[in-house]
């Protein structure tokens, strides 16, 4: 019998924390061995604990998530607070730009609001942004295009990520959400677990709201995030992301899995 979320997301996060414990130790060590200034005055030394820097990213990356499986067995909303969503994705997608660049990308914010106020949970939008900026990554070749897009229909808010690249297989579109459950759908990397889009589709309905994928072979993908545009019942505001990532450069950190080794150089670390 296959495991179910609620198997997963008791197992992952007691995973995921034995998985903190050991990386912060490694961190520490590689810091010791190559230091900062070690590792600006010496270009071959930087590339090698560049390539140290993205597999402790990724693998931070991963107990996230396994951390975040709560959020497949939550039965209610999740914590909304009024968040000014043109600040929030437009930050993200000015963080996530010149990664874009490295990897021959073009990234674009489409959005014709200065601002939009709506009951959010900042953190958790957030990272499913960031979740679908690292799929859209992954999968646009040299030269493509991935475009985000903010606005309103009717009482909905809707927050696209869209890209040219290789789109999805149509017989992979209908467990495109729950493929970590269906070990016969797994993928080799750059694939991953497949709990990414099962998050952004938890997160997208702890918000009241839906998710949505769209797709042509050769013609790229369209995910479609659609939330009540609504006022949280509290009243306060949180006009700027706050940082959830420990210290570290989160941008980094959301897109490990995408960038190439030479963006975690020492000079893109502040």
């Amino acid at each position: 019998m296959e495991p179910d979320f609620e198997d997963l997301s008791l197992l992952f996060p007691n995973l995921a924390a034995q998985l903190r414990n050991t990386l912060s130790t490694m961190h520490l060590a590689a810091s010791q061995l190559a230091s900062s200034r070690q590792r600006e005055q010496d270009p071959a030394l930087d590339a090698k604990a560049a390539l140290l820097d993205q597999s402790y990213y990724q693998l931070l990356r991963l107990a996230n998530n396994l951390s975040d499986a709560a959020l497949l067995r939550q039965q209610g909303a999740l914590t909304l607070k009024d968040t000014d969503l043109v600040e929030l994705v437009g930050e993200v997608c000015r963080r996530a730009e010149p990664l874009a660049a490295e990897l021959e990308l073009t990234l674009r914010f489409v959005c014709s609001m200065e601002r939009h106020v709506c009951a959010a949970a900042p953190r958790e939008l957030e990272r499913l942004l960031y979740h679908l900026l690292s799929n859209a990554f992954k999968f646009t070749p040299a030269g493509g295009t991935v475009a985000v897009e903010l606005k309103t229909a009717g009482k909905q808010v809707l927050l696209s990520v869209e890209d040219t690249g290789r789109g999805i297989e149509p017989d992979r579109l209908e467990t495109l959400f729950d493929r970590c459950l269906h070990e016969s759908l797994m993928d080799p990397r750059p694939h991953g677990l497949g709990l990414g889009l099962a998050l952004c589709r938890a997160i997208a309905q702890g918000h009241g709201g839906s998710i949505m994928a769209q797709s042509r072979e050769g013609r790229g993908s369209r995910f479609t995030v659609s939330l009540p545009d609504r006022r949280a019942e509290n009243g306060t505001v949180s006009d700027v992301p706050l940082d959830y990532s420990g210290g570290f450069n989160r941008t980094l950190l959301y897109l490990a899995d995408a960038l190439p080794s030479r963006v975690f150089l020492v000079r893109y670390q502040g």
